[in-house]
């Protein structure tokens, strides 16, 4: 007797009492273990219980047949996969033909024989063993090539986004820095220019009528109170554009190949800003208030190319979740928000908690965020890889934990643990 036989049972139903002694006896000769049922209605009831290896099932019984019997357990996604064999002296093809087209594997016609009820038994028990384990390899590998694909798009997603971001940063670097340097010479000239007409005015108080009219078309005492003015909105603009490229060079780091120490606090906010237009107040909803809540961390040792996708994939899903709250009038209060919150915890690892007040997520869709290609969004809004890649990265590049908590009406809150190891 081999382990697979003692790794289950054999399921026999039949209403014969010299039947079952026949089988019983065939079976326990070889080490097999089994249970009897003796109408279809409790060989049913037994499976679901406790689902046998294989059934022996005989066809003419009291009550529901053995057809019956069969085409239940088939309809049942706890039994549908037994491999079932009928037990019975009919020998015609219909019926034959109608026990395979239920689902059967296999005959055993009565009078029994020992040898073929044994050489029968053991040919499906193999069957269904070797059937699983090419189901369990089909499974691991299409797992395997689902994570493959998610990191093969990861990347490329990365490579291109940094690509196309680090690109546009440039790009908006040479005219900034060309207009900003030229700023502070700008301002030396006017003021110049303006203490000169200063000094006409002063030595020369009576101009020309046409100087006059000039003077008075211009309003040209309101120019120089406001060009200085305009100066400081020209300088405060190029440092916004040149936080804002800042940003940018920030987010599209990708340090592939290393780990790297990282702020980041400045990754969060470099994706802020990347996100901001999508914060910002639009026709169908006020501006998406953002509250930071940070504690002081360290310095971590990440791929923070990699850890800013992460950010942009969560913080964009809390966008969109807002987005969908405000349509169905879902948000308390009507301001829609997302929380960022930062610390260390007692293990020393670095958590951080993204959180939105939009509906929540159900139970039965909060099991399935993680999986490649699942998505609740409509055709072209979304592609199901997101929150994989999300995952993938801080799980599987950083040892680290993604986890999200949710329930419906009460938004979502989606945490990541990154040990902070210095390597």
């Amino acid at each position: 007797m081999n382990k697979t036989e003692k790794s289950g049972f054999i399921l026999i139903v039949d209403d014969n009492p010299t039947n079952l002694s026949v089988l019983c006896e065939a079976l326990n000769s070889e080490g097999f273990r089994f249970r009897v049922a003796v109408d279809g209605e409790s060989a049913i009831a037994q499976a679901e219980r406790n689902q046998p290896e294989l059934i022996l099932l005989d066809v003419q019984m009291p009550g529901i047949s053995g057809f019956e019997t069969c085409r239940r357990l088939k309809a049942n996604p706890l039994t549908e996969n037994i491999p079932i064999i009928f037990t019975t002296a009919l020998a015609d093809t219909e019926s034959k033909t109608k026990g395979f087209f239920l689902g059967a594997v296999d005959y055993i016609p009565k009078p029994f024989a020992h040898e073929e009820v044994i050489a029968r038994v053991r040919v499906h028990l193999q069957l269904k063993k070797l059937t699983e384990s090419l189901e369990e390899q089909v499974r691991d590998r299409t797992t395997a090539l689902q994570k493959a694909q998610v990191q093969l798009v990861q990347q490329e997603k990365l490579s291109t986004l940094g690509e196309l971001i680090a690109g546009i940063a440039h790009e908006l670097n040479n005219p900034i820095n060309f207009i900003s340097s030229n700023i502070p010479p700008l301002q030396e000239y006017l003021a110049g220019i303006t203490y000169i007409l200063q000094l006409y005015q002063k030595d020369y108080p009576n101009p020309t009528a046409q100087i006059n009219t000039a003077i008075k078309d211009l309003d040209l005492n309101f120019v120089l109170e406001d060009l200085p003015k305009i100066l400081s909105s020209l300088k405060l603009g190029t440092e916004r554009i040149q936080h804002l490229s800042n940003s940018l060079r920030s987010f599209s780091r990708s340090d592939s190949d290393a780990k790297l120490p990282a702020d980041l606090h400045l990754g969060l906010d470099s994706t802020l800003m990347v996100l901001q237009h999508r914060l910002k107040a639009n026709s169908d909803r006020p501006a998406i208030e953002v509250m930071r809540c940070y504690e002081k961390l360290p310095m971590v040792n990440c791929y923070i190319g990699q850890m800013n996708q992460v950010f942009m994939n969560i913080l964009a899903n809390a966008i969109d979740a807002l987005d969908e709250a405000i349509i169905q009038g879902k948000i308390k209060d009507g301001i829609p928000q997302i929380k960022i919150a930062t610390e260390i915890n007692a293990e020393q690892w670095v958590v951080i908690r993204i959180a939105d007040n939009g509906m929540g997520i159900p139970e039965r869709i909060k099991q399935r965020l993680f999986e490649p290609l699942f998505t609740t969004k409509p055709v072209g809004k979304g592609t199901g890889l997101g929150l994989s890649i999300a995952h993938q990265i801080i799980v599987e590049k950083h040892q680290g934990l993604l986890k999200v908590k949710s329930q419906p009406g009460m938004g979502t809150e989606f945490t990541i643990k990154i040990p902070n190891i210095q390597e």
